[in-house]
């Protein structure tokens, strides 16, 4: 079980491609954004999927090996290593444009593929030290706020549109982008008033965790203002923007489309798999730590992510995530891809409904 630990690994060659970029000049500075919106997918266009699964003996036995662990936990210390080597080279005078804008990119991959995708990971342990350490990698991309809208918002009101993370049919990404930012800041800022006013607390008091979240950001920036200048902190406000839209792209191509049919005044039937996009497609499985396993997910959100099943009844997208969140910036190849496959999806399946 060792060995197929070890597997995760690859997603720790963005890390090394990173730190090169952030380290050296020319086309380094532009190696780990190739190899995750190129060279990835396409391979996935050339490899078949693997929807193989664990065993009920091999599952036990992955949920006792640390080393699923160790390398999430390791994600926390690495980013927060190259978020600092970005702030203490980025304005290196010798830099060309190009090198700033690949170095700038490159930190906001980081930030959206390890600073918020393995703080979504880290976000649903039951201990509160897995959860905190999920709050350091999201205090990386300034958006701390996640948590409590994912955990609490997205999925409870997933593929409803009540929920500012579950894309429309035929919603451009652009459009996407602006509401799902808006909407899921003011739903946690909502969720987390409600919180402590069912607890029988003050709504905006010291116990709030969004209050809290905006404190801590603002003396993240106004360090790095104070630190490190003014064009530092401009090139790390892009970068922390560049994860914010790499999130909020795969939250588009996860539940695109998709809508669970409604059973009552203002209800809507259970969660089913059907409302989840997936990939079976390995290597954007390794590298995103089993996101693309993503109906799973949504039935048991704690199930740690080496134990993610494919599910019989999710659909599949034609490629993996890294390939469909390009393809998304197309919108009018993205709709010719996905609407026939929405509507074939949609037709007689109960429970779902074409999100319009």
């Amino acid at each position: 079980m060792r060995r197929r630990a070890l597997r995760y690994l690859t997603s720790f060659s963005g890390l090394v491609l990173a730190a090169l970029g952030l380290t050296h000049t020319g086309w380094w500075c532009w190696a780990f954004p190739l190899e995750a919106f190129a060279l990835i997918p396409l391979l996935e266009l050339l490899l078949p999927p693997d929807a193989s699964g664990l065993s009920e003996e091999e599952t036990a036995a992955a949920l006792h090996e640390p080393l699923y662990d160790v390398l999430v936990y390791l994600v926390v210390p690495v980013q927060w290593l190259l978020l600092v080597v970005f702030l203490r080279g980025i304005d290196d005078p010798g830099l060309s444009t190009l090198d700033v804008a690949g170095r700038t990119f490159t930190m906001g991959l980081l930030c959206g593929v390890y600073g918020i995708n393995v703080a979504h990971e880290l976000g649903h342990r039951r201990n509160r030290w897995e959860r905190d350490l999920a709050r350091a990698l999201l205090l990386t991309s300034l958006y701390l706020h996640f948590i409590i809208e994912h955990n609490r918002g997205h999925h409870r009101r997933v593929a409803t549109p009540d929920d500012p993370a579950s894309a429309r049919f035929g919603e451009p990404i652009y459009l996407f982008w602006p509401r799902t930012v808006v909407g899921s800041f003011l739903s946690a800022w909502h969720i987390e008033a409600e919180r402590l006013r069912k607890a029988g607390h003050a709504p905006y008091g010291l116990r709030n965790e969004m209050l809290r979240a905006m404190a801590l950001q603002g003396l993240l920036v106004a360090g790095i203002g104070w630190g490190f200048g003014g064009f530092v902190l401009q090139q790390f406000l892009i970068a922390a923007g560049v994860g914010i839209l790499l999130l909020e792209t795969v939250n588009y191509i996860e539940h695109y489309g998709l809508r669970r049919t409604r059973t009552g005044r203002g209800t809507y039937g259970r969660v089913m798999p059907v409302h989840s996009w997936n990939s079976d497609h390995l290597l954007g499985r390794l590298m995103l730590f089993e996101l693309t396993r993503h109906s799973d997910h949504h039935y048991k959100a704690s199930k740690k992510y080496q134990v993610l099943e494919s599910m019989p009844d999710s659909p599949q997208l034609p490629t993996g995530y890294p390939g469909m969140m390009v393809l998304s910036l197309l919108p009018p190849l993205f709709f010719a891809v996905m609407h026939p496959r929405l509507r074939r999806l949609s037709a007689g399946q109960p429970g779902l409904e074409l999100a319009a």
